[in-house]
């Protein structure tokens, strides 16, 4: 059996442009996985293999890959620590792969930028691992680069992040004059030379300008260590200092338990300080058996008060959190958290109820892939060929089934509609569309029934970008794109009180409901409710479900401009019935019609999505940038000055903002940047909101015609 304690499951996330996949490449160099480093400005780098990941510069969907360390002294040759990595996308409209992948991880570096610091999209993924408790590490890179400062990007973790960085290394030097580490622990400067090999360091005494500050934080770091053991702490107290093994596990401890994160520091692309984080994986992130077992849930998704322990002779629970297709067929990444599969055995997937077989398992490394015969708890695996297994089901030993705690994803903000070329491509496009949505639980598809469009709905403009890209150069599909299109959504200002009758008399049995019913607005993010408070028997309770499912599948459709429905309550208040011509039926229809009948009446008003913005401008744009802001109808939420520029937090309407980086390059002369994700939905002015109804109303003409 393999030594579990022995396997370490990391992803490496950050904000775009900090260097995950360079540092990605740095690890897989170190552990001798891969001979020639590929960078991603030349679009060779291992983990970027999409076509679109070489073309941009940046990382699509996560990428898995397998590799051993040895430690930075060969401190472990004889038995090397496993690493399962995942390099995860950083751009705001693929955090889906960065919460899908942080979900299967037992543990997480993240890596900033020793200039820019603290960036928007780190925020949302410091967020998800936090919602995910994931133990991290930190890595400040780019310490050669103008601006960087490794002091001031420690105080953002502490001011912006919320969170309590360990420094473990000191850098020597910064900029350009950047040389190496101080190992705070070993007490010893790690110095690289201008070669550029990351095996290339001397080991000298700490130099004499930073003595002082290095002891200083050395205290601090011990300090903060043995707080986590009171044994430890009261020896310390006493004044003996504990060895460096102590120290270390009670880091380890602090760092499971997420009192703190170990915080290191260098430049990954001149690979200076890159093996002081690979052993500080080793050290203090845990192994599989190490993090809290996986909690079951039943068909409700309520906890069971069962566990998925992460062991190999349990029974089999594994997650399924990355389906990918590639020219083999469909690959299922998979997370084994208890039990083991083995070729050919038969698994359930717990959300179809139905069995599968497993033909081929791999272990992958990017876009390459070694065969295995069996995988066991703790494994990332990819699985071929599995039929119906879609992002968050869980496979499970089908004598012994279980569910684990599904995936919630966010609901896409744009669409985009497009059409096939002609008939061949029509049929390209069904199947090639298939494919994408069950990659990408976050990119959704509809058909317009009345008009026979495709919509593609997404995250962002460079999701639905990226996604038309891949119709058009990966499957092949000539399509037609239309403009973009922003999901409004409707609902109500005013309290009304209503009565309805449906009665339909035409030989032989009739129908009949009567309804009395009060609909209210509910405060934003409350949803459609529902409520009977009808006494007595004038609607019979058998009835009042079908009452329910009638107003539920009416709001889907608003009455200003066809638009869903959100945040009101329906009550049933009295009602009536006919002992022979009622049925529930009829009352669903009733209610259907009720909906109809009084919803123009409670005042609606339409609503659009707002968006939460990031912007990053040189100083001397911001006045430019803000006024920009203020004709999209933004409101600025605040500025803060950074070494490199200016931050400006802002909401604006996503129906403003198509074409935005467009103009923020021109105004800033390419040096600006965003990040926009989703925040709530806000009331239209009374201007947008007729140009929204106005241009519902020509769509619905033309569908006449």
């Amino acid at each position: 059996m393999t030594d579990l304690s022995k396997y370490r499951n990391i992803g490496i996330f950050a904000h775009v442009d900090a260097g995950k996949t360079t540092t990605t490449e740095r690890i897989l160099k170190l552990t001798g996985k891969i001979h020639k480093l590929g960078e991603v400005h030349d679009g060779a780098a291992t983990t970027d293999f999409m076509e679109q990941e070489q073309e941009r510069g940046i990382t699509i969907q996560s990428a898995a890959t397998t590799c051993f360390w040895p430690g930075k002294d060969q401190q472990w040759a004889k038995d090397p620590f496993r690493f399962n990595i995942i390099d995860t996308p950083g751009h705001v409209d693929f955090t889906v792969e960065v919460y899908r992948s942080l979900k299967v991880l037992d543990g997480g570096v993240g890596v900033f930028c020793g200039s820019g610091g603290v960036e928007p999209q780190s925020e949302t993924n410091w967020r998800y691992a936090n919602d995910s408790k994931v133990a991290r590490l930190i890595y400040v890179n780019k310490l050669d680069r103008i601006g960087a400062d490794f002091y001031r990007v420690v105080e953002q973790v502490k001011n912006v992040l919320g969170a309590n960085p360990l420094v473990m290394v000191l850098p020597i030097g910064t900029e350009s004059d950047f040389v190496g580490v101080v190992d705070l622990l070993e007490e010893k400067a790690y110095y690289w030379d201008d070669t550029g090999l990351p095996e290339n360091y001397e080991i000298k005494e700490i130099p004499d300008d930073m003595k002082e500050k290095a002891a200083q934080y050395r205290h601090e770091l011990i300090e903060i260590a043995v707080e986590q053991d009171d044994e430890v702490m009261e020896q310390y107290l006493e004044g003996n200092e504990p060895d460096i093994e102590t120290i270390k596990k009670c880091i380890r401890k602090g760092t499971i338990n997420l009192s703190f994160f170990p915080t290191f520091c260098g430049s990954s692309f001149k690979n200076k300080g890159v093996q002081q984080v690979l052993d500080g994986v080793v050290d203090y992130l845990p192994s599989p058996t190490e993090v809290p077992a996986q909690p079951e849930v039943d068909a409700e998704g309520n906890e069971t008060g069962e566990f998925a322990t992460v062991t190999p002779d349990g029974p089999l629970r594994a997650l399924a959190f990355k389906i990918m297709d590639d020219r083999f067929g469909a690959l299922t990444f998979t997370r084994i958290y208890s039990g083991k599969i083995e070729k050919g055995d038969t698994i359930l997937n717990s959300f179809t109820g139905k069995t599968e077989r497993v033909g081929r398992m791999v272990e992958m490394h990017a876009d390459d892939r070694n065969e295995l015969e069996s995988a066991q708890a703790g494994d990332i695996i990819a699985i071929v060929g599995l039929k119906n297994v879609q992002t968050g089901h869980t496979l499970c030993d089908a004598k012994n089934p279980a569910t684990l705690e599904p995936m919630v994803f966010p609901d896409p903000v744009i669409s985009v509609a497009v059409s096939a070329k002609d008939k061949a491509n029509a049929e390209k496009m069904g199947t090639a569309i298939g494919k994408m949505v069950a990659e990408d639980p976050s990119f959704r598809v509809e058909t317009d029934e009345e008009t026979g469009e495709t919509i593609l709905k997404g995250m962002g403009e460079l999701h639905l970008d990226i996604k038309v890209d891949i119709l058009k150069r990966t499957h092949k599909v000539e399509v037609e794109v239309g403009a973009p299109q922003v999901a409004y959504r409707e609902t109500i200002t005013k309290p009304v009180s209503d009565s309805y009758t449906h009665k339909k008399q035409s030989g032989g049995s009739g129908q009949f409901a009567k309804i009395d019913y009060s609909i209210e607005p509910l405060e934003p993010g409350d949803g459609f409710q529902f409520e009977s408070s009808v006494v007595g028997g004038n609607v019979p309770k058998e009835y009042i479900p079908a009452v329910e499912k009638g107003f539920k599948q009416s709001i889907e459709k608003g009455p200003l401009a066809g638009y869903p429905c959100l945040d009101f309550k329906v009550t049933l208040t009295d009602g009536g019935f006919h002992a022979v011509d009622s049925s529930a039926v009829a009352f669903e229809i009733a209610s259907k019609a009720a909906y109809r009948q009084t919803m123009p009446k409670a005042g609606p008003q339409i609503l659009e999505p707002m968006m939460k913005l990031d912007v990053f401008i040189p100083e001397e744009k911001v006045g430019d940038v803000i006024g920009d802001l203020n004709r999209r109808r933004g409101m600025i939420q605040g500025q803060d000055p950074t070494p490199t520029g200016v931050r400006v937090k802002a909401e604006a309407p996503l129906s403003e903002m198509f074409g935005y980086i467009g103009d923020l390059r021109t105004m800033t002369s390419g040096r600006g940047q965003f990040s926009m994700e989703f925040s709530h939905y806000a009331p239209c002015p009374k201007n947008v909101a007729d140009d929204v109804i106005a241009a519902a109303k020509k769509r619905e003409e033309e569908r006449q015609k």
